[in-house]
């Protein structure tokens, strides 16, 4: 039976269409990987399990070295899509559609992007030990500076007098959070005896974090002003903040590593190569191709995101 498929899936073609480029005809049934298992075969070219984990990593649906079950679902849907693919860029073959020297153009581009990343999977990502990851998080841990965490609860009034009211009631003995879930206005954490948790000062409204600046553990502040009324809090707990674990941690410094790697590595290699850029500013603006589409009214571009770097020191 076959899945439904997103024909959105088609655009990464061009990747199939460079490897049918430099394997065509290939029949060869050896695995590419050890312990493969081949899943289909698509004329003469068989399938392994291999590819279809490549190409659900490739969408996003996996992570890289996550396992993917060649009973589930998910791997029959991504197999179809192979499928389909292979036999897009097979029928491209056929109508010559390849022989073109734009085509030519794009294949080159797509196999060297895959050489690239070929390259930074045995190079950099090689160079990336457990020992190298232990060794900059504990670089990470002694120059993070954490900060104290405050877990308070809050009654939040309309007015001055309603809040007055409150801090009367506490004053006879009664609970806060009996007192928050008949009186705080606050939706939010009235149903929960007014608990906001921990939270660092540096996330909080200024009038919360200037009230409870030095207020110490089980002390009641307030009432004060707030943008949503009139608050009164209860100091429950004040701590250090916990840095993230090793495992928490990991993720974040292996992009970092990689991120350096990939720098180090371009840097050396445009180091040794000649690379003459023949734009310059009194080129004035870049004419398109003729073979190019017109191009649709686009927005502004987002500015783009800074190079990841680990912290070892911020919240998981």
């Amino acid at each position: 039976m076959r899945h439904s498929r997103n024909p959105l899936v088609f655009l990464s073609l061009a990747a199939v269409l460079a490897l049918a480029a430099c394997g065509r005809g290939s029949g060869d049934d050896r695995p590419p990987e050890p312990g493969d298992r081949a899943v289909a075969r698509v004329q003469d070219q068989t399938l392994w399990a291999s590819d279809v984990k490549r190409e659900a990593v490739a969408q996003g649906l996996i992570g890289e070295g996550e396992p993917l079950d060649v009973t589930s679902d998910l791997f029959r849907r991504v197999l179809d899509e192979v499928i389909d693919q292979k036999l897009l860029a097979r029928e491209a073959e056929r109508r010559g559609l390849d022989n073109s020297a734009l085509a030519q153009r794009r294949l080159d581009a797509t196999r060297e992007r895959i050489l690239g990343d070929m390259l930074v999977e045995n190079v950099v990502n090689g160079a990336i030990s457990d020992q190298a990851v232990q060794t900059l998080y504990q670089e990470q841990l002694r120059l993070a500076r954490t900060s104290e965490e405050i877990r308070v609860r809050l009654i939040l009034s309309r007015t001055k007098a309603e809040a007055d009211a409150v801090i009367g009631i506490l004053g006879q003995g009664a609970s806060f959070e009996a007192v928050a879930q008949e009186r705080s206005v606050d939706e939010a954490t009235r149903f929960s005896g007014g608990d906001l948790g921990y939270s660092t000062a540096d996330v909080m409204p200024q009038a919360y974090a200037n009230a409870l600046r030095d207020a110490p553990a089980g002390s009641t502040v307030g009432p004060f002003q707030t943008e949503g009324g009139w608050a009164v809090l209860r100091v429950e707990d004040r701590r250090r903040e916990s840095p993230p674990t090793l495992d928490q941690a990991r993720p974040q410094i292996v992009r970092y590593l990689t991120y350096e790697g990939v720098r180090q590595l371009l840097e050396e290699l445009r180091g040794k190569a000649e690379v003459d850029v023949l734009l310059t500013a009194e080129s004035g603006a870049p004419q398109e191709p003729a073979s190019a589409a017109p191009s649709p009214a686009r927005p502004a571009p987002a500015a783009a995101p800074a190079a990841p770097a680990p912290a070892a020191g911020a919240r998981p």
